[in-house]
């Protein structure tokens, strides 16, 4: 092995432990739930995206068990090039039906879904306008388009700042094609857009909307239809993508919208081009999850109960939620030592609960993210709260005569 590579990835290694950012994934040992055993140990799961339960759900299960009699365990190729099978096309149209759109493309993952479509649909005539607090996938899908795209050049608004986004599209009118660009709900924070004052501002300024849907699927809307039915938008928004991997609980991406757009991402999106299909059976997995979106409110109403109790629950300690308003939650730390010991004593109190500092977020604004679920019982999010209470008391997040 090459001496100069080891002993760069050793220092850079060590500088983030220094700095308190290096990661190390604990292990998962049971089927993703609200309790789990992770490194040999039950624990309340607080990080994980399955909002709805259903990456276990006995009929998503069965759906894929029944595939692979059906179908095999791989797609064999490229979907272009032979991969598409029945049952993939069976999705897309069950997908597009869900979203109000006349077409979907399915693609590997959310992040492929983006670094896949904005690309795409961009020249060196065009400009991107993006929420500073866009998802990573977001950035790089833009960083790898020719358009213009720059923050030092004031192409990027800040957050949710309606005054900050006109001003840039009255800047913006040589352009060929302007997109703006936003998460529906963002990852970190759990804010909602405003959808509505985007769409109206890009109908004004003739510019196209692209939503990343990732974690308003299966929140919000209608039977979890994502921010342009929550907003009822339908028809106004340009582009949407959504995930298969959090609420739907299997894995996938795929991006909504016109027919034509679908049919330029079957010829001009790299990741649909030159990656291998999904197996089929995560596609009916999927197509059964989506039965039980479209036809079961349970989960969902469950998921929005646990999650304002969480956040009431946090708020009458004294923690900080930084604003949320879905069952992304963040508790504010400040410092990045802070923010991972607090991590690590939840740790020890029977809790997962993941720290997040930079450059996931700003240095400085590092924070403990929790995920309350439909698959989490009330029992499990009592245990939950009394370890933050502890431990907030402990580290001083939360004042030391802090009570429910």
């Amino acid at each position: 092995m090459n001496a100069t590579l080891q002993s760069w990835l050793t220092e850079n290694l060590q500088a983030l432990k220094d700095q308190h950012l290096y990661k190390v994934p604990r292990i998962l040992e049971t089927p993703a739930g609200g309790r789990v055993r992770m490194n040999g140990r039950e624990v309340v799961n607080l990080s994980s995206n399955n909002y709805l339960g259903l990456a276990n759900h006995p009929k998503v299960v069965e759906a894929a068990r029944k595939s692979i009699e059906e179908w095999g365990v791989g797609a064999g190729a490229v979907r272009w090039i032979g991969g598409t099978m029945k049952v993939h096309d069976e999705l897309e149209e069950r997908i597009a039906k869900f979203k109000n759109v006349e077409a979907v493309l399915v693609f590997t993952s959310g992040f492929t879904a983006n670094s896949g479509c904005i690309p795409a649909v961009l020249t060196s005539d065009d400009v991107v306008i993006s929420d500073e607090l866009n998802h990573a996938s977001i950035i790089d899908g833009v960083r790898l388009s020719p358009a213009e795209y720059r923050k030092s050049e004031g192409w990027v608004y800040g957050h949710k700042d309606m005054n900050h986004l006109e001003d840039i599209l009255k800047r913006a009118g040589n352009f060929k094609k302007r997109m703006i660009i936003t998460d529906g709900v963002f990852s970190m924070d759990g804010d909602i857009a405003p959808l509505p004052e985007i769409v109206a501002l890009a109908e004004k300024y003739d510019a196209f909307v692209m939503v990343d849907d990732a974690h308003a699927s299966g929140v919000l809307g209608r039977n979890g239809a994502g921010t342009t039915s929550h907003f009822n938008l339908y028809g106004r928004v340009d582009i949407q993508l959504g995930t298969l991997s959090k609420a739907l609980g299997v894995v996938g991406g795929y991006i909504a919208g016109s027919r034509l757009l679908k049919e330029w991402l079957i010829n001009r999106g790299r990741p649909y081009l030159f990656s291998t299909a999904l197996p089929p059976m995560v596609a009916a997995a999927l197509i059964a999850a989506l039965d039980i979106m479209e036809n079961d409110p349970e989960p969902m109403n469950r998921l929005w109960d646990n999650a304002k109790w969480w956040k009431e629950s946090l708020a009458s300690l004294g923690f900080d939620t930084m604003g949320s308003e879905t069952p992304i939650t963040p508790v504010y730390c400040g410092e990045e030592e802070k923010a991972v010991r607090m991590e690590q004593m939840l740790w020890e109190e029977g809790v997962y609960a993941l720290s997040i500092c930079y450059p996931t977020v700003p240095r400085g604004r590092a924070r403990i993210r929790t995920m309350p679920s439909a698959a989490h019982s009330r029992e499990d999010l009592e245990f939950a709260l009394e370890a933050f209470k502890k431990v907030g008391r402990s580290l001083g997040v939360i004042p030391s005569t802090a009570e429910v």
